[in-house]
């Protein structure tokens, strides 16, 4: 199941690779903006966060294979109409509407589902597997967006992308179970004595209603406001400041876009080892210290990247983009692991919200950097707020309590405890 959701969020994630490479070819082919095309990537963010917890209450209404397989139609049809687009709302619509809700009903919530359905001993390991599915698609589609942008066009990298979402869909279809009671099996580590749940009832309520309520406990909760805060700065960071305006950056600077694609396809590679071993360190260590660490690193690497732009790659360059990879997403095993913590059987869907707030920060960096690109000519001032921002985060992280009871769902019955092997996975 881990290697299927693995397979799931590779394709998914190839349309993360799509929009820095192809900003350059729609400019020259469309005239568009900066800022127009940014404006259509921070829809795609803003609905790939907002859709992700109601996703997540919808998987565990109707299952994870029957939401994965719609999220990954979405994604394929988005990629692929995208190709007929002539004006910049077509663009908003395909790039930001279609795949926004495709690739944020998968996205990290979906390996959280995973992880905790199927696995209570080395769920943070799991994660950090499924986590780096994502760096995987990275790697795998961002050379190949970038040379057939240049060589053949933004249409057919785009139709290579619809193409990627479809490919995994019969394995999804074919392999994918909802829960390991399906299969008439335990949870991995779940302690023999315990009960197959052969037909666990639904959540009460509507998808809405259940995530709706999830968001309402949380936000009592300040220890939500300061995950969601640090998640809104490591997306700033990630997806919408780097993942996006890199490429473009490196243009600034004279450096070819396939050269760029290259350096982003490098910090991939370093992504899955880096969230691997995230993951795996989560099961052993405190994740407030991993978390400060991984934001101090990265607001390092921020100062210092205006420095190290240059027409061709050097040794300077190559160590920020091994740092940066080792660090892209390798928060994400500790902040899923937190919310489960504090939250109890609700964690999945409050990381969920958390996620969202990841996803506006994505895409208010996606703009904002854009932005400061045409008023200054340059990104210098985008990549040094972002460097600021990873101090605030390192902070609300550090911030967090050491050992927090779950919240109780409303009306007052608390959560039920985490006892035996769940409960030595989850305590530093």
């Amino acid at each position: 199941m881990a290697g299927v959701a693995f397979v799931a969020l590779l394709g998914a994630a190839s349309f993360r690779a799509a929009p820095g490479p192809l900003i350059v070819s729609l400019h020259e082919e469309r005239g568009w903006s900066t800022t127009t095309m940014s404006a259509a990537i921070s829809v795609n963010l803003v609905l790939y966060g907002l859709t992700a917890p109601f996703a997540a209450a919808l998987m565990q209404r109707f299952g994870l294979r029957r939401v994965t397989g719609v999220a990954l139609l979405l994604t394929a049809a988005g990629a692929g109409l995208s190709v007929f687009a002539q004006q910049a709302w077509q663009l908003v619509l395909t790039w930001g509407l279609l795949i926004g809700l495709g690739t944020g009903s998968m996205a990290l919530v979906f390996a959280a589902t995973v992880a905790n359905a199927w696995f209570v001993r080395r769920r943070g390991l799991v994660l950090g597997i499924l986590t780096a599915g994502g760096a995987a698609g990275q790697l795998v589609f961002l050379p190949v967006v970038a040379a057939l942008a240049e060589s053949t066009g933004w249409q057919v990298a785009s139709l290579v992308v619809a193409g990627a979402a479809l490919a995994v869909l019969p394995v999804v279809v074919l392999v994918l179970r909802d829960r390991p009671a399906d299969l008439g099996l335990r949870p991995y580590g779940a302690d023999p004595g315990t009960p197959i749940e052969v037909d666990p009832p639904p959540p009460a309520g509507g998808a809405a209603r259940v995530a709706l309520g999830a968001l309402r406990t949380a936000m009592r909760n300040r220890s939500f406001w300061a995950l969601a805060g640090a998640f809104a700065i490591c997306g700033a960071t990630t997806n919408g400041l780097i993942g996006i305006h890199f490429i473009p950056s490196a243009h600034d600077h004279g450096m070819a876009t396939t050269t760029a694609a290259g350096l982003l396809a490098v910090v991939g590679v370093f992504d899955i080892a880096g969230t691997i071993a995230s993951g795996w360190l989560t099961d052993r260590f405190d994740p407030r210290y991993l978390l400060l660490g991984y934001y101090v690193f990265r607001g390092v690497g921020l100062a210092l990247l205006p420095l190290l732009l240059a027409e061709s790659v050097h040794p300077s360059m190559l160590a920020f983009i091994v740092v940066y990879g080792l660090d892209w997403v390798a928060t994400v095993p500790p902040t899923v692991v937190l919310c489960r913590r504090i939250f109890g059987d609700r964690g999945t869907i409050v990381f969920g919200w958390v996620f969202a707030a990841h996803q506006l920060g994505a895409a208010a960096a996606a703009l904002g950097a854009g932005v400061i690109r045409e008023q200054f000519g340059t990104y210098t001032w985008a990549f040094l707020g972002g460097a600021g921002l990873c101090v605030v985060a390192a902070v609300l992280s550090i911030g967090l309590r050491r050992s927090v009871p779950p919240v109780p769902p409303p009306g007052g019955t608390p959560a039920a405890p985490v006892t035996g092997a769940a409960a030595a996975d989850l305590t530093p």
